[in-house]
């Protein structure tokens, strides 16, 4: 299957509600280009320096999602144009991204990651840390130009899909509690990015809003 044939697979078999980040890194312009043309326009990256190179060449319309670990000195590369950056894992990071929005004139959304798996060398904040964070931090208020439009997590690399899909349905389940209790009134927390190649059926079963693929759209055509 072609790249393109990949975006039409994904685009007839998913529900219309699900948005999917074709995940580009370390993919050329030319098949970011082919996605494009299928009709994809959100991509995800997770080195600042890679996308803004990309940023450069590729079409102003294209969506871009930074779904990787983000040091808070690289904020500043990718604030002017970045639409989403899904990994946000500390409140030093929410600070500087605040600030360097501020510096853009612009707003940046958000999505909180949290730690769902089991594997450590996973990133994001633990459950009770993202409450006690929104409980004690008034972040809407005290970092204006900030947008927290939902959670994402990673599910543990594993054969075992029970344990999969318990790991999507504690974030999904955290969302519904965050929702209720810091956001009911806010329009912006909507999203639950989980979900990748290998687990994306489980997740959007257990709640996904949003999937990041990679692998499927981009790897070598014998290979699906």
């Amino acid at each position: 299957m072609s790249i393109r044939s990949k975006i039409k697979f994904l685009k007839e078999k998913l529900p219309a509600n699900i948005k999917v980040v074709a995940v580009s890194k370390f993919r050329s312009a030319e098949d970011i280009m082919e996605a494009y043309g299928a009709g994809q326009r959100i991509f995800g990256e997770n080195r600042a320096q890679e996308l803004t190179a990309k940023k450069k060449i590729l079409p102003d319309d294209i969506e871009w999602h930074f779904i990787g670990p983000l040091q808070s000195n690289k904020v500043k590369d990718i604030a002017p144009f970045v639409h989403t950056i899904q990994s946000v894992d500390s409140l030093k990071l929410l600070q500087e991204i605040d600030k360097q929005a501020a510096r853009q004139s612009r707003t940046i959304r958000v999505l909180l990651e949290i730690h769902i798996a089991e594997e450590k060398n996973k990133h994001g904040f633990l459950p009770e840390e993202c409450k006690d964070l929104l409980a004690n931090e008034n972040i809407q208020d005290r970092f204006p130009r900030i947008r927290i439009g939902g959670l994402m997590g990673m599910a543990t690399f594993t054969d075992d899909k029970e344990q999969v899909r318990k790991e999507f349905r504690s974030l999904y389940s955290l969302f519904g509690e965050l929702k209720s209790s810091f956001f009911e009134s806010s329009g912006d927390f909507t999203e639950v990015s989980m979900g990748m190649t290998g687990d994306y059926e489980i997740a959007i079963s257990e709640g996904s809003t949003m999937v990041r693929i990679g692998s499927f759209i981009f790897a070598h055509p014998n290979s699906f």
